[in-house]
């Protein structure tokens, strides 16, 4: 059975993508979702390959409810890796949402664990965030070096690193 989570993220792209109309948060959305604030990250798969993921490292928004609606909708339209989704994609994707916990500073790679936590590298206003429990993403090193090419840092650039859990929605 699919959460919450996720069956808002599916209505919220959905009623984007046929209509060109955001909508406002549910009366079904439970109040644990409307009343607490966190970094939130919506992925879609196609065929089981990734379509689209756009999210948040902290709250930019008054609730979760409304994260995962914003990166819902951004995940289907504005990731540039991917063109738009298109109507007759909907019934064909798989959505996850992951709710991020409150990252913390790590001194070292020896501190990650590629299953449990996920990353974020920073060089002044350079950032790039990887997602943990990834398919493909076997060590810390892996881990580090993505989230390093997304944030445009390179290996000789110094760099500080902070780990994150996140609850992941299916």
């Amino acid at each position: 059975m699919e959460s919450e989570h996720v069956k808002l993220a599916k209505v919220a792209l959905d009623r984007y993508v046929r209509e060109r109309e955001k909508i406002n948060v549910p009366e079904w959305v439970p109040p644990e979702l409307k009343n607490k604030r966190a970094g939130v990250f919506v992925s879609l798969k196609k065929d089981g390959l990734l379509r689209g993921c756009i999210g948040t490292t902290g709250p930019t928004k008054g609730s979760i409810a409304e994260e995962i609606i914003s990166n819902a909708i951004s995940s289907g339209t504005q990731d540039p890796r991917f063109h738009q989704v298109d109507k007759e994609e909907l019934d064909n994707l798989t959505f996850s949402v992951d709710v991020l916990g409150e990252p913390e500073k790590i001194n070292s790679i020896e501190e990650l664990d590629v299953k449990r936590y996920g990353v974020i590298v920073t060089s002044g206003w350079k950032r790039g965030l990887l997602l943990p429990d990834l398919e493909g993403v076997d060590t810390p090193e892996e881990q580090v070096s993505i989230a390093l090419q997304k944030a445009g840092i390179s290996h000789g650039e110094k760099y500080e690193m902070e780990r994150f859990e996140v609850i992941r929605h299916h």
